[in-house]
């Protein structure tokens, strides 16, 4: 299945149907009186947040989407039916921006969630609704209203509870495919990873979702390589693991040129939890090793971990940090969602 993380799609509610103009005329009932019925209401457009689903690539082969016309009014006071409904399932995780891209209608967190997009329009009234005491034979009827139109974009963003970030060949890849069944395209090549993957960690009788994202290079931030179009895949990340390749030439610039991009990205990334590990270490000796750390906790300011995916070496210790975060994260976020679902 390709990955599709972006789509733009045109929406368009269904039009209300007509008023009936009608009057009675059984045999023996004299002066029988108007009997025209409202039209139907149009049908709406709804979005809905549905499991099984992880990309966008559904709307890539039909971006437009329009809910049927109501029901006509008919003689005999018969009202016309709704229009059927247009519902556009979408992942978790799904943002719905309007054309512009920056107005944000619904964001898609939780598999059930519904968002109504566009409201069908109105059925008309029949002339059986406009007599009166002094107007008894009424010949006029509304037509019904129009239904809205209007061109969205979808965005997706994956849910998952950490985000591995870094330069291309950095060993994210390698890594996710250690601690989880996920299987990446693993190469000796830059930019090996073009889409986002995602795991699932089991780890001390717990679980918690990682995401790998492309690597990241000087300039990404202005387009450069895959541009960094994929870092609003860790935004909802609860913390970051970044990853520095141990075999280049600085380890310390290696993480200002990612740490840079990450700033220059925006949109809280930068004030995330990250912890730092120094990746490919069975490839380094002691002297190597000893200078990479010592450039890489400079300039990270904090004390990276040393890991090696292929062999083991300190995976555990950077799978138990990770969860250290995510439990606090999630023992934050468990008060105010229990708040959020009472009702009185």
């Amino acid at each position: 299945m390709k990955f599709l993380d972006q789509a733009k799609i045109y929406i368009r509610s269904g039009n209300g149907g007509g008023g009936a103009i009608s009057f009675r005329r059984e045999k023996f009932i004299e002066f029988g009186g108007p009997d025209g019925g409202d039209g139907g209401r149009g049908g709406d457009v709804w979005a809905e947040c549905v499991e099984g689903l992880n990309t966008l690539i559904d709307y890539r082969y039909q971006q437009h989407f329009k809910a049927k016309t109501g029901g006509h009014g008919m003689g005999k006071n018969r009202h016309g039916a709704k229009g059927a409904d247009a519902v556009l399932k979408v992942p978790a995780g799904t943002e719905i921006l309007d054309e512009d891209g920056e107005t944000v209608i619904a964001d898609m967190t939780h598999v059930g969630q519904k968002v109504l997009l566009a409201r069908g329009g109105n059925g008309g009234f029949g002339n059986a609704y406009f007599t009166t005491s002094t107007n008894r034979a009424p010949r006029r009827a509304n037509p019904g209203q129009e239904g809205e139109e209007r061109t969205l974009i979808l965005r997706l963003k994956l849910i998952a509870d950490a985000g591995l970030v870094g330069l291309p060949n950095a060993g994210k890849s390698t890594f996710l495919a250690a601690v989880t069944a996920a299987k990446p395209k693993i190469a000796d090549y830059p930019f090996t990873t073009l889409h986002p993957g995602l795991g699932v960690v089991r780890a001390y009788s717990r679980e918690f979702v990682l995401a790998d994202i492309p690597g990241l290079i000087e300039g990404a931030s202005e387009g450069v390589g895959l541009g960094d179009r994929f870092l609003s895949h860790v935004e909802r990340c609860r913390v970051l693991l970044h990853l520095v390749d141990g075999t280049s030439e600085d380890a310390g610039d290696a993480y200002k040129t990612v740490r840079h991009e990450i700033e220059a990205y925006g949109h809280g990334l930068a004030d995330k939890p990250e912890i730092v590990a120094l990746s490919k270490a069975d490839a380094l000796d002691g002297e190597m090793l000893k200078e990479q750390l010592k450039k890489l906790k400079k300039a990270c300011k904090q004390t990276p971990y040393v890991i090696s995916s292929a062999s083991g070496q300190g995976v555990q210790e950077v799978l138990q940090a990770l969860l250290t975060v995510i439990d606090r994260a999630r023992a934050e976020e468990e008060p105010a969602r229990s708040q959020e679902e009472w009702h009185p």
